[in-house]
């Protein structure tokens, strides 16, 4: 691994996932460290009891302990926060924040760990060293003097622990305000919204057990094989003992083709991997929604046909009986639904969603997994509930083998909505809070990621306090959110790296360097563990194992109980206390949420503790107490009306996507192994036959602009076209770059989450000058 790109190219990848490549991309990643053996030693305790959670994707650890538990883009996230590198004083002293400005996000996160506080110099563009209590008074000078505490927003990643985000809430919420925009905005929204309505939970209802009993696993708009690669190994174990996995994506991604095991020695030295999948479907974007509503479709007929015949019905008509309302409405609208429809806008033929369906009918338990290819769409909340209605037609909810699951990116995204991190919280929590510490809990909505921008632009929010992530890039229409961090008079970026969003300053600017999960927390009664929950909802201690950089860094905990303490002094807790002991934050978690009772406890058990799910039991919170089936509407047309107001026809819809070289906004290095691409980032996926058709070749520099009638440029330069197998009509590139193309006001109904999977684009001659690869 050297910052170095290499010479850009691309060449298609026949190889499998995983395997050789992945052991050489971790030795690169762990020699460009600098601190190998300090990290190796590290690595073998990823994930593992008494070890530190890893800091990358959500997905569930296996029960068995002892063997290793880390997977490639694992290792990366390790080395890359566990790196010797520092960004301090003498870095800012030599660069100014225009000069970085000019450099690649690659470039800024490279440049190692954030060592000291820093703040803005407006006069000098250069961030200057800043003591923590003087950073702390500054912090709440600000806050105090607002004319109301809604006219801060404090943004919370999904990397936080639980106790971080606990008192994050906490403090926020005595300081008046629900302002929670939220990385989880951005991504599984829809999930939580969709889950919520229909079986009275928005979290998944499976276990990692389940992966062992399931008879088929359908995956849905998801590419584990980057995204969340420890989840090859369930898939790949479930087709050898002879379930079936169904996949739903437009791109063929490598990992659900063919898996090389790493740890597996024989697979390794013969060169052997395994196929993962037995049937691979590609929709039109968008065209989830149809594809599923044509299995049920199938399944109704088969069902009426069966019990026409005296044989055994196709549905499971005892639970839906029990435990299940709204069916007759559902079923009218599947046979309202014609199937010119759902074949024109799922974009497959008859035949395949007939195959699918069969796949699904012949399983007596089904899991059904989703991503961001199903989350970031404007009738994803719609497309959710139609996996639901159709899990519910066979009992695959609630029992082993079977369930929902949609896989979550940060590795605590949704441990943070547990503890509070909600712009919309239940009433439920605050009452307890207000319970609890005693005080006036706000009540007022606050704002999500969307509003919050909107807000910022409008002028209406002062402060704006980062804990952790890369707002500036990871957020839509860049340009505008860029220019609503620069509208505020405070910026705070809690932050383990360098990113855009440092060079994002409102009139004055924070950087303040916390911990990250391989960090050793030393607080007053010394070392502390914090937890997380995952994708499965269970809750993990995570210990950190390295000797922090300096001494100057501090814990996420620690600045919020700072920021809270010169804000408020001691209201509504001594914060003191509760850093000098994380057990202390356990406690008032156990006495406020549910779930949590006897947590210093059930947290030291290897493996940590299930928290339940009330809908994986059968128990449904829904106002019906029962599960919900949802009928929604197929949209009228997939285009939304402000592309279709134009009078343009779209060259191609675009989606948004990561490279395997990234994790979210952090890019590890410019390649994509499993798609073929080095030492690129700019790059546009398209057919051939689709370059053609536009009148461009192969290899040649486009620039790239957003059909959407609000009257702003939204244009992207100096893209390479690669001809790529994709379907006919459709584009794909990396985020953050393609996110300028992506309008703010483009978000999901119900859900505001931006749709980066659905972005119509027309394609130019772009100025730079063309080159063939």
């Amino acid at each position: 691994m050297s910052l170095q790109a290499n010479k850009p190219r691309y060449q298609p990848y026949s190889g499998p996932a995983a395997g050789w490549g992945a052991l050489r991309s971790v030795t690169q990643f762990w020699l460009d460290s600098k601190q190998p053996f300090k990290n190796l030693r590290a690595l073998l305790k990823t994930n593992q009891h008494g070890g530190f959670d890893c800091p990358g994707c959500a997905w569930g650890d296996s029960p068995e302990d002892g063997h290793i538990k880390f997977c490639e883009n694992g290792a990366k996230a390790v080395n890359w926060e566990a790196t010797k590198r520092r960004v301090d004083d003498a870095f800012f002293a030599r660069y100014s924040v225009s000069q970085l400005r000019e450099q690649s996000d690659y470039w800024l996160e490279y440049q190692g760990r954030l060592t000291e506080p820093m703040r803005y110099d407006r006069a000098s563009d250069r961030y200057r060293p800043i003591s923590w209590d003087d950073a702390f008074a500054l912090i709440a000078q600000h806050l105090n003097a607002l004319e109301s505490p809604n006219q801060a927003e404090f943004y919370t990643s999904g990397r936080a622990s639980n106790e971080a985000a606990y008192l994050y809430q906490l403090f926020v919420r005595a300081f008046g305000s629900n302002n929670f925009p939220d990385c989880s905005n951005m991504c599984h929204e829809a999930s939580g919204v969709a889950l919520g309505q229909s079986i009275g939970v928005g979290k998944g209802t499976v276990t990692f057990d389940d992966f062992e009993h399931s008879d088929a696993i359908f995956v849905l708009g998801q590419n584990p094989g980057t995204n969340h690669p420890r989840m090859l190994e369930p898939l790949r174990e479930a087709v050898q003992r002879g379930a079936q996995v169904v996949c739903f994506n437009p791109l063929k991604e490598r990992g659900l083709e063919r898996f090389q095991h790493p740890q597996n020695a024989l697979e390794m030295l013969s060169n052997g991997s395994e196929p993962l999948n037995t049937a691979f479907f590609r929709p039109a974007l968008g065209g989830d929604m149809a594809a599923i509503r044509a299995i049920a479709k199938f399944l109704l007929q088969w069902h009426r046909e069966a019990l026409a015949n005296g044989e055994a019905p196709v549905f499971d008509l005892a639970f839906i009986a029990e435990h299940t309302t709204g069916m007759d409405d559902y079923l009218a609208l599947l046979d309202d639904t014609s199937w010119e429809s759902l074949v024109e806008q799922s974009g497959l033929t008859l035949d395949e969603l007939k195959h699918a369906a069969l796949l699904y009918r012949r399983a007596d338990r089904v899991i059904i997994c989703w991503a961001m290819g199903i989350t970031q769409h404007h009738h994803s909340v719609a497309t959710i509930q139609e996996i639901v209605n159709l899990q519910l037609l066979r009992g695959n909810v609630g029992r082993p083998g079977a369930g929902l699951c949609p896989v979550r990116g940060h590795s605590n995204v949704q441990g943070d909505r547990t503890m509070g991190i909600n712009e919309r919280p239940p009433v439920t929590f605050l009452d307890a809070l207000e319970k609890r510490f005693k005080f006036e809990v706000p009540r007022q909505h606050g704002h999500n990621v969307v509003e919050a921008i909107n807000a910022m632009l409008d002028g209406q929010i002062k402060v704006f306090i980062g804990l952790g992530g890369n707002f500036a890039q990871a957020t839509p229409d860049s340009p505008r959110s860029h220019q609503a961090l620069s509208n505020c008079a405070l910026t705070v970026q809690i932050s383990t790296k360098l990113n855009r969003s440092h060079l994002t300053p409102g009139a004055d600017a924070l950087i303040l360097p916390c911990l990250g999960r391989t960090d050793i927390d030393m607080q007053a009664n010394g070392p502390q563990a914090v937890t997380v929950e995952d994708s499965f909802s269970m809750i993990h201690a995570s210990y950190g194992q390295l000797q922090p950089l300096s001494k100057q860094m501090r814990s996420e905990p620690a600045i919020i109980a700072g920021i809270a303490k010169a804000t408020l002094g001691n209201h509504p807790v001594n914060w003191d206390e509760l850093i000098a002991d994380y057990g202390r934050i356990r406690e008032l978690i156990a006495d406020t949420i549910p779930g949590f009772h006897d947590f210093n406890e059930r947290v030291k058990h290897p493996g940590g503790f299930y928290l339940g799910n009330s809908a994986g039991a059968r128990n449904w919170k829904t106002a019906s107490g029962k599960a919900n089936f949802k009928p929604n509407q197929l949209p009228d047309d997939l285009l939304p009306e402000q592309v279709r107001q134009t009078g343009q026809k779209p060259d191609l819809i675009l989606q948004t996507l990561r490279s395997h070289d990234q994790y979210n906004t952090t890019v590890y290095g410019l390649n994509d192994r499993y798609r073929g691409v080095s030492g690129q980032r700019d790059v546009l996926f398209v057919n051939e036959a689709d370059i053609l058709r536009l009148g461009f070749k192969p290899g040649q520099k486009v620039d790239i602009e957003t059909l959407w009638n609000d009257g702003i440029e939204r244009k992207v330069t100096g893209f390479t076209l690669l001809a790529f197998d994709i379907p006919g009509g459709q584009a794909a590139a990396y985020y953050p770059e393609a996110n300028p193309l992506v309008p703010l006001e483009s978000y999901g109904t119900g859900s505001f989450t931006p749709t980066s999977k659905y972005v119509a684009i027309r394609l130019s001659p772009s100025t730079a000058s063309a080159r063939i690869v």
